[in-house]
């Protein structure tokens, strides 16, 4: 008998490609739906609050008027007026910019010289590794704060480059200790030791290697670094030692409220920047968790 049954055709085994880390990025976000609101929430405000901006002229906006002196939110002044009849929905626009900018710079520079300092004591050890350490012990043991608010004030005349260079400079330090101990770890892994075999320079192996493997722990510190200049830029104008009084703050909107009067009859001046630091820092916070999930998902799936 003849075999009539057809030989089916072989099939051919596809072999599916890793996905890519914006991939691994929005299954994160879709998966967590508050991270997710965060992320659009904070698209929305930031990026109404830079376009906002242009619009407004800070001069004219910071000139007093006594007739509007702490007018209720109304057709005039959405958010009401300050006891100097200035705009609170105006300051409240340049004051989020302002502070926006201090904390992505501060965080920017900050991470910069950390993460550098962090991977090349990490790496090397030995007396490098013990220079570094004293100088970072020596930054750890002084009080940071304190000698900010000392820099800021025998400074008469300041800019916010200045105030940035200012925070910077005291700021880096943990960073560059968070940095250092988990390089320690990652410089005697097996691909290190091959790629010194095989005579890879060490800044290829330290910044090309190493740094992508510390990736997660990268973005968790400088989101949380971001959410913490955030909060430190705004606690140093609320004490008064932050941004000068002629530039708006969200910190200076927020001391606003030491006055009694104004704390009980004119919660405009105040409110609106205590829950916009409040959305800022949690919204960071949400968004940053998610983006670790999806750096330490990405770095098991190769």
């Amino acid at each position: 008998m003849k075999n009539t049954e057809a030989i089916e055709p072989t099939k051919e085994l596809k072999i599916s490609s890793p996905p890519t880390g914006f991939q691994v990025i929005a299954r994160e976000f879709m998966k967590d739906k508050l991270a997710m609101f965060s992320l659009i929430s904070l698209i929305i405000v930031i990026g109404g609050i830079y376009i906002w901006a242009t619009q407004i002229d800070q001069t004219q906006l910071m000139r007093i008027s006594l007739r509007d002196k702490l007018a209720a939110p109304g057709d005039k002044f959405w958010l009401g007026a300050d006891k100097g009849g200035r705009d609170i929905l105006g300051q409240l626009i340049i004051g989020a910019r302002n502070s926006l900018n201090i904390a992505i710079a501060v965080t920017v520079i900050t991470s910069i010289i950390g993460v550098a300092i962090g991977l090349v004591t990490g790496y090397f050890g030995g007396w490098i590794d013990n220079i570094f350490m004293r100088i970072i012990d020596f930054f750890i043991t002084i009080p940071s704060l304190m000698i900010i608010i000392v820099f800021v004030s025998i400074i008469p005349k300041y800019s916010i480059i200045e105030f940035i260079m200012i925070m910077s400079l005291f700021l880096w330090v943990g960073t560059a200790r968070l940095i250092r101990s988990k390089a320690l770890s990652e410089s005697r892994r097996d691909y290190i030791s091959a790629s010194k075999t095989l005579g890879t320079r060490n800044f290829t192996i330290i910044f090309k290697e190493m740094m992508p493997n510390l990736s997660s722990i990268l973005i968790v510190e400088m989101t949380l670094n971001f959410a913490g200049n955030v909060g430190l830029e705004t606690g140093l104008s609320y004490l008064g030692f932050g941004l000068p009084p002629s530039t708006p703050s969200l910190g200076t909107l927020v001391s606003y409220a030491n006055d009694p009067y104004i704390m009980e009859n004119a919660w405009w001046n105040w409110l609106p920047a205590s829950l916009l630091i409040l959305l800022l820092m949690l919204g960071i916070n949400y968004v940053g968790q998610a983006i670790r999930r999806s750096a330490d998902a990405r770095q098991r799936l190769g």
